[in-house]
């Protein structure tokens, strides 16, 4: 996870998502999620993720509200992905892909919907 120094272990090579889709579905897994946990969970530092919630809250597709010393984020699901290659694609349907089902962390066997 995090190496000694407090900096995320290193990573060579390509991934398929980009880290503003990783840092979006850890907060659509947990609205009051911190920043410093969102890095942990993201293999990225503190302050890339503060970079990457600024740019998702200024394009629309993240707010915050400030509740006590923590805040608690909200996603726009109908928000449309920037990438041309993407259109039509809306962030409810990424996140639906990204972000396990409440039923599946907690260990439950998920029946496939009829409708898939």
């Amino acid at each position: 996870m995090v190496a000694f120094d407090g900096f995320p272990e290193p990573h060579t090579g390509w991934t398929f998502l980009t880290n503003h889709a990783r840092v979006l579905a850890s907060i659509a897994d947990n609205h009051h999620a911190r920043i410093r946990d969102i890095a942990v969970r993201c293999r990225l530092t503190e302050r890339a993720v503060q970079k990457i919630i600024s740019d998702l809250e200024q394009d629309g597709y993240l707010s915050h509200t400030r509740n006590g010393r923590s805040n608690q984020y909200s996603i726009d699901p109908s928000k449309v992905l920037r990438h041309p290659a993407e259109s039509g694609l809306t962030v409810a349907s990424l996140l639906s892909i990204l972000v396990k089902d409440e039923a599946e962390r907690q260990g439950a066997v998920v029946q496939p919907r009829a409708d898939s």
